[in-house]
């Protein structure tokens, strides 16, 4: 009686630490936007396999909310969205977007584009902090599409700069070691370009391959990946490339086309598994919300700020939840630390900030 006692209550805490898991995703979706040969639906149907999604080369927030609005269809479940503003260098610019259930994952706080004093990324890394709602735990996604270039030598830099990035979540975020750092690398983890990453920081794949080859069923580079720190209180359970062309069937040229030439990297994960999270036994900081803005502090060497931007033509200003944010031309923008300070410049709210 007493050992199926025990095998009851072992059934029954595996049970319950299995309901807890969060299903976590990471995809490139190529230049998305909306245009007619984007398979939107198709996309839906394998981001639905996960409650969280981090997306790179995200081209306009417009393509953002379009997914979300599927993945509300296809599931009956209310997705949520969120994109940072465009970054990089040159007049191509991309955006990074989170979107997630709302039954499952809350935005908790501080999102936000790292400010990048050395100019080292062409896109900078964006990171927010979110609560899984079948526990309670919070945990933090940071996402980056690192510059391709012409040869690996040009990927290095950036590979190198995330030492300083990974760093600075873990000051960013302090009382949090449920960390992730996910996204499109362009480089593999086995390249020596990893050897400056914080050892304390792992890759969770190390073998296989996420872009799609002109071959059919086969996969050329582990570009995509996620990092955790290694003594994180994550307990991952699963993670794998997500063959996306198989489960859609579809060929990889249809594929490349219509959805994307990266696969995605899926991840189930238990937030409060494993050793006890530093997050529950220390007073959180209040972190920035993308409704206000803010500036964080880092050891007073790096300050990363969400900015209020104006548009100098129209006299209008626009808060980082503001639907016409990202659509204020470089040539007209320009940028508050607080609302306060664009009114004192006589701007105004835009009509459509809610």
């Amino acid at each position: 009686m007493l050992r199926f006692f025990v095998s009851f209550l072992l059934a029954l805490s595996f049970l319950q630490n299995a309901s807890a898991d969060v299903n976590i995703g990471t995809w490139n979706l190529e230049h998305l936007s909306v245009r007619p040969n984007k398979d939107f639906q198709g996309i839906a149907k394998v981001a639905q396999k996960v409650d969280f999604l981090a997306v790179q080369e995200l081209m306009n927030e417009d393509a953002l909310q379009a997914l979300a609005k599927e993945l509300t269809r296809q599931t009956g479940k209310h997705w949520s969205a969120m994109a940072s503003h465009a970054v990089g260098r040159s007049s191509y610019k991309e955006m990074y977007g989170f979107v997630w259930r709302d039954d499952v994952v809350a935005y908790e706080d501080g999102a936000v584009t790292y400010l990048d004093r050395n100019d080292t990324f062409e896109r900078e890394p964006y990171s927010a902090r979110f609560k899984s709602l079948k526990d309670g735990t919070t945990f933090v996604v940071a996402t980056v599409h690192i510059l391709y270039g012409k040869s690996q030598a040009d990927r290095a830099s950036e590979i190198t700069a995330l030492s300083d990035y990974w760093a600075w979540l873990k000051d960013t975020y302090p009382g949090n070691n449920q960390i992730m750092l996910m996204g499109d690398f362009n480089t593999p983890p086995t390249s020596p370009a990893w050897d400056h990453l914080d050892a304390s920081a792992k890759p969770l794949m190390l073998a296989g391959a996420s872009t799609l080859s002109t071959t059919d069923g086969k996969f050329a580079n582990l570009y995509d990946n996620i990092f955790v720190s290694k003594n994180t209180a994550i307990r991952v359970n699963d993670v794998q490339v997500f063959n996306y062309p198989k489960f859609l069937g579809m060929t990889h040229a249809k594929g490349r086309d219509s959805v994307s030439d990266h696969a995605p990297i899926f991840l189930s994960a238990n937030f409060s598994g494993g050793s006890p999270s530093t997050a529950s036994a220390q007073p959180r900081p209040t972190l920035p919300n993308p409704m206000k803005p803010a500036v964080i502090a880092n050891n007073g060497a790096k300050n990363l700020t969400v900015a209020i931007r104006g548009n100098k033509k129209t006299m209008v200003y626009h808060r980082p939840d503001c639907p016409s944010y990202n659509a204020i031309s470089e040539k007209n923008r320009v940028e508050f630390d607080t609302a306060a300070a664009a009114e004192a410049q006589h701007y105004h709210l835009a009509g459509n900030c809610h």
